[in-house]
């Protein structure tokens, strides 16, 4: 009897320490399931928020920025198109200026570096070749650096050169333009374009660069020469700033009168773009001699005699002179007074001419004016009626008097610069302004505004998360702590009078009944035997199994 007590209770506790240990790793799984069940979901609702880095990027400039991405151990992905690289919010400039260090993304174009690596013995037109595509590239980048301008494309056609004048033909230039979403380039912009491009080509003129967009449309429209009436867009830019200018100096002048928020004023000016030259030669009319100037004087004289003795002489040209002047020595002889009054007595006709030519008055006036100049200014000023303060701090607003509206409006002619014989006009009203309106601002639905957008998806991660883990923990996780925790062998129960014994089968015995003493005496042999076996027995107990 005492033999199969001891081997029902050897046999009894061997499989019920095996049954309970398969329990206790069963429900070590479970939550260890669980546990990283909620691990993963808060891991997923921390997540970092990926940011564009580049977009629209080529294939090679793709992998060398992934390359330098893994060497900064950065980590990447891309987007669900593959035309764009996000990584983590926090690391998009950081990473954006370590790799403009690096020079990426290099833009897929070809720059002067095309030259560096030139093989011996290439033939020139090779050489050339390649100047012409490190050019493109070059001037590519150039315009990429353009704020309006995602990616451009230069097509370059420079003729061979030629030691003929008449067979010398001059570069034209292709230039496609892809612009950004929402954005264009307006007359100027696409001048500096061309200016840019005709100044890197040798013998490139400005009217041979073609200019599109990738719509199609020309935006460098060369076929429209500028006529007589038309202005181009420098002219308009003066017109406008000289418009901008008086307005700015009239409200400037007036502003210290009536207040800042008091004057409006416009202006209209009529330009003259024309470029005159203009040469005068202006004859005075005849004045009188004495008040003339004497250019030149020629005057002529001639003496003729009417009697005297015959002819004498040799002839020839010598005898034809006229006769000398008379000469009386000092002492003279005897008879030489009669012959010489002989000779003055003998008659003589005397012939004077005189010319005198004066100088002719004239002015010649060259007159050069240059392209710019105003032809006509036209001004209006509305002037706010002039504000009055009580005693009491309210403020109410008056009329202008007579007075101050001349005031206002000699000091308005004198910063237009008024000229009344060019045909200017100036117009000053006196009333009161209007209320300016309130802008409205159309409002952006909630659903549609961009941060609230992100906002809203980073929260409902986080909620999602946390939710999945309460749950998760509070129908999984704390049952099966509760059960691993709270599971206690079912020991002794006889408070009072601890006559009660549990078999190794969790079957509770009553001491005091019949056959217990048996049993009982039983079980005292065993554990003074078998201690070890008992102490497996009272630890499974105490450690929960039953």
């Amino acid at each position: 009897m005492a033999a199969a007590t001891d081997a029902a209770i050897i046999n009894g506790g061997t499989m019920g320490s095996v049954s309970q240990m398969g329990n206790k790793l069963l429900l070590l799984a479970g939550v260890a399931a669980v546990i990283a069940v909620m691990a993963v979901f808060w891991l997923w609702s921390q997540q970092p928020d990926y940011r564009v880095l580049f977009s629209n990027y080529s294939d090679k400039d793709g992998g060398a920025i992934v390359a330098a991405l893994e060497k900064m151990n950065v980590p990447y992905k891309f987007s669900d198109s593959g035309t764009a690289i996000l990584v983590p919010a926090a690391q998009v400039h950081q990473a954006r200026l370590k790799l403009a260090a690096d020079g990426l993304p290099k833009g897929g174009n070809i720059g002067f570096e095309l030259l560096e690596n030139q093989k011996f013995g290439v033939s020139q037109f090779v050489e050339q070749v390649n100047f012409q595509r490190a050019l493109e590239g070059e001037l590519e980048r150039s315009i990429q650096s353009i704020g309006a301008v995602e990616v451009a494309r230069i097509h370059l056609a420079i003729p061979k050169a030629s030691v003929f004048v008449r067979d010398q033909q001059k570069p034209t230039a292709s230039v496609l333009l892809n612009l950004r979403a929402g954005r264009s380039l307006d007359a100027q912009q696409v001048g500096a374009v061309v200016h840019l491009v005709a100044s890197s080509v040798p013998d490139l003129p400005a009217e041979n660069v073609t200019v599109v967009d990738q719509n199609g449309n020309l935006l460098s429209d060369t076929s429209k020469k500028m006529g007589a009436n038309n202005l181009d867009p420098t002219q308009l830019k003066y017109v406008d700033d000289m418009q901008q200018s008086i307005v700015k100096r009239v409200e400037s002048i007036i502003s210290p009168i009536v207040g800042a928020k008091n004057v409006r004023a416009e202006a209209s000016a009529e330009i003259d773009f024309s470029s005159l030259e203009q040469a005068a030669e202006t004859y005075k009319p005849n004045q009188k001699p004495d008040d003339a100037v004497v250019r030149s004087m020629q005057s002529n004289e001639s003496l003729t005699s009417n009697g005297g003795g015959a002819a004498s002489g040799v002839p020839g040209a010598l005898s034809n002179q006229p006769p000398a002047n008379a000469t009386a020595p000092i002492n003279a002889p005897a008879g030489a007074d009669a012959t010489a009054g002989a000779a003055a007595a003998i008659p003589v006709n005397s012939q004077k001419n005189m010319t005198t030519n004066y100088e002719v008055d004239k002015t010649v006036k060259y007159v050069q004016q240059a392209m710019g100049g105003i032809k006509r200014l036209n001004v209006a000023v509305v002037v706010n009626n002039m504000p009055v303060t009580d005693k009491k701090g309210n403020v109410t607003y008056r009329p202008l008097t007579a007075a101050e509206k001349k005031q206002i409006n000699d000091l308005a002619m004198q910063a237009m610069g008024f000229d009344k014989e060019r045909g200017d006009a100036l117009t000053v009203v006196n009333s009161s302004f209007a209320g300016e309106p309130a802008e409205i601002v159309p409002e952006v639905p909630l659903w549609k505004n961009p941060e609230t957008i992100e906002y809203t998806k980073d929260a409902l991660r986080f909620i999602v998360g946390i939710l999945v883990l309460f749950l998760v923990y509070s129908r999984a996780l704390k049952p099966m702590l509760n059960k691993l925790m709270t599971a206690s062998p079912k020991l002794l129960n006889a408070p009072e009078n601890q006559d009660s014994i549990v078999n190794l089968s969790g079957e509770q015995t009553k001491l005091g009944g019949p056959g217990n003493d048996q049993l009982l005496a039983t079980a005292k042999q065993i554990a003074k035997d078998n201690p070890r076996m008992v102490a497996s027995v009272v630890a499974n107990w105490t450690n929960g199994n039953e």
